[in-house]
Protein backbone atom coordinates (compact mmCIF):
# COMPACT_ATOMS: atom_id res chain seq x y z
CA UNK A 1 0.00 0.00 0.00
CA UNK A 2 1.38 3.38 -0.97
CA UNK A 3 1.72 5.84 1.90
CA UNK A 4 1.83 9.51 0.95
CA UNK A 5 3.81 11.26 3.67
CA UNK A 6 6.42 13.94 4.11
CA UNK A 7 9.23 13.14 6.52
CA UNK A 8 9.96 15.97 8.97
CA UNK A 9 13.67 16.53 9.58
CA UNK A 10 15.93 19.01 11.37
CA UNK A 11 16.13 22.11 9.15
CA UNK A 12 19.84 22.46 9.96
CA UNK A 13 20.56 19.32 7.95
CA UNK A 14 20.02 21.14 4.67
CA UNK A 15 20.36 24.58 3.12
CA UNK A 16 17.14 24.18 1.15
CA UNK A 17 14.51 21.51 1.82
CA UNK A 18 14.95 18.93 -0.97
CA UNK A 19 11.43 17.60 -0.39
CA UNK A 20 9.98 20.90 -1.59
CA UNK A 21 11.29 20.93 -5.18
CA UNK A 22 11.66 18.57 -8.10
CA UNK A 23 15.41 19.28 -8.24
CA UNK A 24 15.78 18.53 -4.53
CA UNK A 25 13.95 15.24 -4.90
CA UNK A 26 16.17 14.42 -7.86
CA UNK A 27 19.25 15.04 -5.69
CA UNK A 28 17.91 12.66 -3.03
CA UNK A 29 16.93 9.98 -5.56
CA UNK A 30 20.22 10.01 -7.47
CA UNK A 31 22.27 10.54 -4.30
CA UNK A 32 20.89 7.30 -2.85
CA UNK A 33 21.56 5.36 -6.05
CA UNK A 34 25.09 6.73 -6.48
CA UNK A 35 26.17 6.16 -2.86
CA UNK A 36 24.92 2.58 -3.19
CA UNK A 37 26.79 2.18 -6.47
CA UNK A 38 30.23 3.63 -5.58
CA UNK A 39 30.28 3.78 -1.76
CA UNK A 40 30.33 6.88 0.42
CA UNK A 41 34.11 7.38 0.27
CA UNK A 42 34.14 7.56 -3.53
CA UNK A 43 30.92 9.56 -3.71
CA UNK A 44 31.09 13.32 -4.32
CA UNK A 45 28.86 16.11 -5.60
CA UNK A 46 30.66 16.31 -8.93
CA UNK A 47 29.77 12.70 -9.68
CA UNK A 48 26.24 13.26 -8.40
CA UNK A 49 25.77 16.28 -10.67
CA UNK A 50 26.96 14.25 -13.66
CA UNK A 51 24.63 11.40 -12.73
CA UNK A 52 21.59 13.69 -12.60
CA UNK A 53 22.72 15.80 -15.58
CA UNK A 54 22.90 18.98 -13.54
CA UNK A 55 25.64 21.15 -11.98
CA UNK A 56 27.63 20.85 -8.77
CA UNK A 57 26.43 24.32 -7.80
CA UNK A 58 22.83 23.12 -7.88
CA UNK A 59 23.62 20.34 -5.39
CA UNK A 60 25.47 22.74 -3.07
CA UNK A 61 22.36 24.91 -2.94
CA UNK A 62 20.71 22.09 -0.98
CA UNK A 63 23.53 20.53 1.05
CA UNK A 64 26.71 21.99 2.49
CA UNK A 65 28.71 18.81 1.83
CA UNK A 66 28.32 15.08 1.31
CA UNK A 67 28.44 14.38 5.06
CA UNK A 68 25.33 16.51 5.53
CA UNK A 69 23.63 14.61 2.72
CA UNK A 70 24.45 11.31 4.46
CA UNK A 71 23.12 12.69 7.75
CA UNK A 72 19.96 13.70 5.94
CA UNK A 73 19.49 10.25 4.43
CA UNK A 74 20.16 8.46 7.73
CA UNK A 75 17.74 10.78 9.56
CA UNK A 76 15.13 10.25 6.83
CA UNK A 77 15.48 6.49 7.21
CA UNK A 78 15.07 6.44 10.99
CA UNK A 79 12.03 8.71 10.77
CA UNK A 80 10.62 6.36 8.14
CA UNK A 81 11.20 3.37 10.46
CA UNK A 82 9.52 5.25 13.31
CA UNK A 83 6.51 5.96 11.09
CA UNK A 84 6.27 2.29 10.07
CA UNK A 85 6.44 1.19 13.70
CA UNK A 86 3.56 3.51 14.60
CA UNK A 87 1.60 2.23 11.63
CA UNK A 88 2.29 -1.46 12.28
CA UNK A 89 1.66 -1.36 16.05
CA UNK A 90 -1.51 0.74 15.91
CA UNK A 91 -4.20 -0.68 18.23
CA UNK A 92 -1.85 -3.44 19.47
CA UNK A 93 -2.24 -3.51 23.26
CA UNK A 94 0.13 -6.34 24.22
CA UNK A 95 3.66 -4.87 24.60
CA UNK A 96 5.37 -8.20 23.89
CA UNK A 97 3.54 -8.47 20.59
CA UNK A 98 4.37 -4.82 19.85
CA UNK A 99 8.07 -5.48 20.44
CA UNK A 100 8.02 -8.42 18.02
CA UNK A 101 6.34 -6.22 15.42
CA UNK A 102 8.97 -3.54 16.05
CA UNK A 103 11.76 -6.06 15.49
CA UNK A 104 10.11 -7.27 12.29
CA UNK A 105 9.77 -3.66 11.14
CA UNK A 106 13.44 -2.96 11.84
CA UNK A 107 14.62 -5.74 9.57
CA UNK A 108 11.99 -5.26 6.87
CA UNK A 109 11.85 -1.45 6.63
CA UNK A 110 13.29 -1.77 3.13
CA UNK A 111 9.79 -2.22 1.72
CA UNK A 112 9.32 0.31 -1.04
CA UNK A 113 6.57 2.92 -0.91
CA UNK A 114 5.52 3.99 -4.44
CA UNK A 115 4.04 7.22 -3.09
CA UNK A 116 7.54 8.47 -2.22
CA UNK A 117 9.02 8.20 -5.68
CA UNK A 118 12.25 10.04 -4.91
CA UNK A 119 13.36 7.53 -2.24
CA UNK A 120 14.08 3.92 -3.06
CA UNK A 121 13.68 2.47 0.43
CA UNK A 122 15.27 -0.84 -0.52
CA UNK A 123 18.47 0.85 -1.75
CA UNK A 124 18.47 3.27 1.19
CA UNK A 125 18.27 0.28 3.52
CA UNK A 126 21.47 -1.08 1.98
CA UNK A 127 23.16 2.29 2.53
CA UNK A 128 22.10 2.33 6.19
CA UNK A 129 23.57 -1.15 6.65
CA UNK A 130 26.90 -0.39 4.95
CA UNK A 131 27.36 3.35 5.47
CA UNK A 132 24.92 4.51 8.18
CA UNK A 133 27.30 4.51 11.14
CA UNK A 134 29.58 6.94 9.26
CA UNK A 135 26.96 9.62 9.91
CA UNK A 136 27.76 9.68 13.63
CA UNK A 137 31.13 7.93 14.01
CA UNK A 138 32.95 11.21 13.36
CA UNK A 139 35.04 13.77 15.22
CA UNK A 140 32.16 16.24 14.92
CA UNK A 141 29.59 14.01 16.60
CA UNK A 142 29.34 16.03 19.83
CA UNK A 143 28.88 19.31 17.99
CA UNK A 144 26.34 17.77 15.65
CA UNK A 145 24.56 16.19 18.59
CA UNK A 146 24.17 19.64 20.17
CA UNK A 147 22.64 20.79 16.88
CA UNK A 148 20.01 18.07 17.25
CA UNK A 149 21.07 16.08 14.20
CA UNK A 150 20.38 12.72 15.87
CA UNK A 151 17.00 13.46 17.43
CA UNK A 152 15.22 11.12 15.00
CA UNK A 153 17.35 8.20 16.17
CA UNK A 154 16.98 9.20 19.84
CA UNK A 155 13.20 9.49 19.60
CA UNK A 156 13.02 6.10 17.90
CA UNK A 157 15.18 4.56 20.62
CA UNK A 158 13.00 6.16 23.30
CA UNK A 159 9.87 4.76 21.64
CA UNK A 160 11.25 1.23 21.72
CA UNK A 161 12.69 1.64 25.23
CA UNK A 162 9.22 2.54 26.50
CA UNK A 163 7.79 -0.67 25.05
CA UNK A 164 10.63 -2.62 26.69
CA UNK A 165 9.73 -1.09 30.06
CA UNK A 166 6.08 -2.02 29.54
CA UNK A 167 7.21 -5.63 29.24
CA UNK A 168 9.56 -5.47 32.23
CA UNK A 169 9.46 -2.28 34.26
CA UNK A 170 12.52 -3.37 36.24
CA UNK A 171 14.76 -3.99 33.25
CA UNK A 172 17.81 -1.79 33.93
CA UNK A 173 18.97 -1.12 30.35
CA UNK A 174 15.97 -0.26 28.15
CA UNK A 175 17.74 2.32 25.96
CA UNK A 176 20.80 0.11 25.56
CA UNK A 177 18.63 -2.78 24.44
CA UNK A 178 16.65 -0.56 22.07
CA UNK A 179 19.73 0.87 20.35
CA UNK A 180 21.37 -2.56 20.28
CA UNK A 181 18.38 -4.01 18.46
CA UNK A 182 18.82 -1.35 15.77
CA UNK A 183 22.58 -1.80 15.52
CA UNK A 184 22.43 -5.61 15.61
CA UNK A 185 19.83 -5.67 12.85
CA UNK A 186 22.13 -3.72 10.54
CA UNK A 187 25.45 -5.20 11.65
CA UNK A 188 24.40 -8.83 11.35
CA UNK A 189 22.84 -8.33 7.94
CA UNK A 190 26.19 -6.80 6.94
CA UNK A 191 28.16 -9.61 8.59
CA UNK A 192 26.01 -12.29 6.97
CA UNK A 193 26.62 -10.77 3.55
CA UNK A 194 30.31 -9.88 3.88
CA UNK A 195 31.91 -11.31 7.07
CA UNK A 196 29.92 -14.48 7.76
CA UNK A 197 32.25 -15.83 10.46
CA UNK A 198 31.19 -12.92 12.68
CA UNK A 199 27.57 -14.04 12.88
CA UNK A 200 25.38 -17.14 13.14
CA UNK A 201 22.65 -16.01 10.75
CA UNK A 202 22.32 -16.19 7.00
CA UNK A 203 20.78 -13.68 4.62
CA UNK A 204 19.81 -14.77 1.13
CA UNK A 205 17.72 -12.97 -1.47
CA UNK A 206 16.83 -10.19 0.98
CA UNK A 207 15.31 -12.71 3.37
CA UNK A 208 16.07 -11.31 6.83
CA UNK A 209 13.98 -13.82 8.79
CA UNK A 210 17.01 -15.31 10.60
CA UNK A 211 18.06 -11.83 11.74
CA UNK A 212 14.54 -11.20 13.01
CA UNK A 213 14.56 -14.54 14.87
CA UNK A 214 17.94 -13.74 16.45
CA UNK A 215 16.79 -10.32 17.68
CA UNK A 216 13.63 -11.82 19.15
CA UNK A 217 15.73 -14.43 20.94
CA UNK A 218 17.97 -11.84 22.59
CA UNK A 219 15.12 -9.53 23.51
CA UNK A 220 12.82 -12.22 24.91
CA UNK A 221 15.55 -13.83 27.01
CA UNK A 222 16.82 -10.54 28.40
CA UNK A 223 13.34 -9.34 29.33
CA UNK A 224 12.28 -12.45 31.23
CA UNK A 225 11.14 -11.40 34.69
Amino acid sequence: MAIGIKISLNEKLYLKDPQETSLGKKIIRHGILLIDEVGFEAFNFKKLAQKMESTEASVYRYFENKHMLLLYLVSWYWEWVSYLIDLNTMNIEDPERRLKIIIKTLVSASQENPAIGYVNESVLHRIIISEGSKAYHTKEVDKENREGFFLNYKRLSEKVANVILEINSKFPYPHALASNLFEMANNHIYFAEHLPRLTDVQVKDNDFSEVEKMLEYFACHLLKK
